[in-house]
């Protein structure tokens, strides 16, 4: 017969534990802002005095990059999902991969912080953490690439710009959609200006300066 599986009580605790503080972490984060969280605030939300919760993670930047690699492996399986079946026409691959990263983004101001902006001065990301990050980049730049849009400087408009309108919907209109609303006709924009063909029934987005659709 084939025994059962020795369960490893301890890890197995060790492990709730550790998903308990990053759980409240989160949470404060979310109310205080990424930059404000304290240790003393997450040891109390979860019922730890501080040098307990030392034992899990040794200082808040350890937090943070415990924070980091959680929310990049999350958008990892959430934009391989998302992205399994994109569209034939390079356009609107184009399209579905800027609203992919855009949604994502501007669904959780904290997590968007983290992930993309140098909020925290002193924290850098463990190679460890900071791998999903290095992933889906290079997995972006092959799809990108594989649409036809392979110079670096136009890759890099590309996420630069829909890094702009991100923040830009974080700042000046949370929970709303005006600059989600521009983020199609943004991306049409950069696809005339790298060449991809409309797409069908439509014409390139250019107009004349000071004139209105």
């Amino acid at each position: 017969m084939v025994g059962t599986p020795t369960r490893n009580r301890i890890a197995e605790r060790r492990a709730a534990t550790r998903r308990e503080i990053l759980d409240a972490a989160w949470a404060q984060a979310r109310e205080v802002g990424i930059a404000s969280i304290t240790l003393r605030d997450i040891a109390g939300a979860v019922g730890m005095q501080p040098p307990s919760l030392y034992s899990h993670f040794d200082s808040k930047n350890a937090v943070y990059d415990a924070m980091y690699g959680e929310a990049w492996a999350e958008f990892e399986a959430h934009a391989s999902r998302a992205l399994d079946d994109l569209p034939d026409h390079p356009r609107a691959a184009l399209h579905r991969m800027a609203r992919v990263f855009f949604d994502y983004a501007v669904a959780d101001l904290a997590r968007h912080q983290l992930m993309n902006q140098r909020t925290i001065p002193g924290f850098e990301p463990t190679p460890e953490s900071y791998a999903p990050a290095v992933r889906v980049l290079d997995q972006g730049v092959a799809f990108l690439t594989g649409l036809g849009v392979s110079d670096r400087a136009d890759i890099d408009i590309y996420i630069s710009l829909i890094s702009g309108l991100i923040d830009q919907q974080l700042a000046n209109d949370p929970g709303g959609d005006r600059f989600a609303r521009l983020l199609d006709r943004a991306i049409d924009m950069f696809a005339d200006a790298v060449g991809l063909l409309p797409l069908p029934g439509k014409s390139p987005t250019r107009r004349k300066a000071g004139t209105r659709k």
